[in-house]
């Protein structure tokens, strides 16, 4: 072969080479990022607010004794139920006779003492009066200036009383209705307003595993809970809520942990996007609100990512974050703002923006939060998910 055969050859192949790269290069540019979609239905949306807790019963009676002793008969044990009027517990009775024959014995002298006291009483009162008639002449001279400030609080200190004991009694018992069972439960301050009296909830027991109980919402805490000395700093606001079960849970104890599920908000039919599609955006707005885009030219394609630039903002124009989804359109990524209702474990509820059957980006996660307003993309097939022996997905 002569040596310039081989240098067509050579061209010839490069030629090739040179229009299979640039042929890639086009391809892969009309052909944008790969995204997964899915079509905007309408659905049924139930917000939830979840909160951990503990199980209480309604009622719930300490019992104990006026007076100190050793228990010599105890006919219960932890975790018994009990009837009204059964037998529970007995006292020592002989510690008791002591004090009723110790007490016989003084009776006769406090019966001695006793006018000595209604005569001191009688005394105490006098000086009382006194005291506030005292008092009535300095705050008149107070009023004339004819007294000093000491003098005046000294009066008023004479006729003010203080009690500081305070008595307290050994528990020996707890009995427990759990006839009525509670959860209490700290739902967060953000929370809270969505809570009201009287919804429904779902409530789970970590002790009672594969069961779920319902209940409905009947307290709520008007004050936060006041955290432990040293916390308050690290601790978030949290307000009680108490979740009372529908009927009765016999193997429930009180102090068990429990989680609720309360639902505070419905909607039946209502359009809906995944929580996964919506995303935030810096655009440009008129006036009104409404998006300002820019003609499609091939410098707006080089520096796409923005609808308009600063420096060509228009009088009335701004730039603002917006929550919205991106829309596929003509192998578009089209960037639409949403105002959303409420939010259900997987989807929010559309209030403007989507209609049915817009096909919104879900993902991929990265693709979702860096994608530009306009940029082409290419819809990837959702991949049918394996279905079980029984038929279920």
């Amino acid at each position: 072969m002569s040596r310039k055969k081989k240098i067509l050859i050579g061209v010839g192949i490069l030629v090739v080479l040179a229009a299979v790269a640039f042929a890639n290069i086009k391809f892969k540019r009309t052909e944008g990022v790969t995204v997964n979609t899915e079509a905007i239905q309408k659905r049924k949306l139930d917000a939830i607010v979840s909160a951990s807790g503990k199980i209480q019963p309604k009622r719930s009676v300490n019992i104990s004794a006026d007076t100190m002793g050793r228990v010599t008969n105890l006919a219960v044990n932890e975790g018994d139920r009990v009837a009204k009027n059964q037998f529970l517990l007995q006292i020592d009775p002989r510690t008791l006779r002591s004090a009723v024959q110790r007490t016989e014995a003084s009776l006769a002298a406090a019966r001695s003492q006793g006018d000595q006291l209604r005569e001191a009483v009688e005394s105490a009162r006098v000086a009382l009066r006194q005291a506030q008639d005292n008092l009535k002449r300095q705050q008149e001279l107070w009023k004339g200036g004819l007294t000093t400030r000491e003098t005046l609080e000294r009066a008023e200190n004479d006729v003010k009383m203080r009690q500081v004991e305070l008595r307290s009694q050994e528990h020996l018992l707890t009995i427990a209705d759990m006839s009525v069972i509670e959860a209490e439960v700290e739902v967060d301050e953000t929370d809270i307003p969505s809570v009201q009296l009287g919804q429904r909830a779902k409530v789970t027991i970590d002790a009672v595993p594969d069961k779920s109980f319902t209940g409905k919402v009947t307290e709520i805490g008007n004050s936060p809970i006041q955290a432990a000395a040293g916390q308050a700093a690290r601790q978030a606001t949290n307000f009680k809520v108490v979740v009372t079960l529908d009927g009765e849970v016999p193997e429930v104890r009180p102090g068990f942990t429990a989680t609720a599920e309360i639902t505070t908000a419905t909607r039946d039919s209502v359009v809906a996007v995944p929580i996964q599609a919506t995303t935030v955006r810096e655009m440009v707005v008129d006036e009104k609100g409404a998006v300002v885009r820019e003609p499609e030219t091939p410098n707006t394609r080089r520096r796409r990512g923005t609808a308009v630039q600063a420096a060509e903002l228009k009088p009335g124009q701004s730039r603002k974050e917006l929550e919205g989804v991106f829309v596929v359109r003509d192998n578009k990524a089209v960037f639409t703002p949403i105002k959303a209702g409420i939010a259900g474990d997987k989807y929010f509820e559309v209030l403007s923006g989507l209609k049915e059957g817009d096909a919104v980006i879900t993902g991929p996660f990265a693709s979702v939060r860096e994608l530009a307003d306009n940029a082409p993309v290419k819809v990837e097939p959702a991949t049918p998910k394996r279905r079980t022996s029984a038929g279920s997905s």
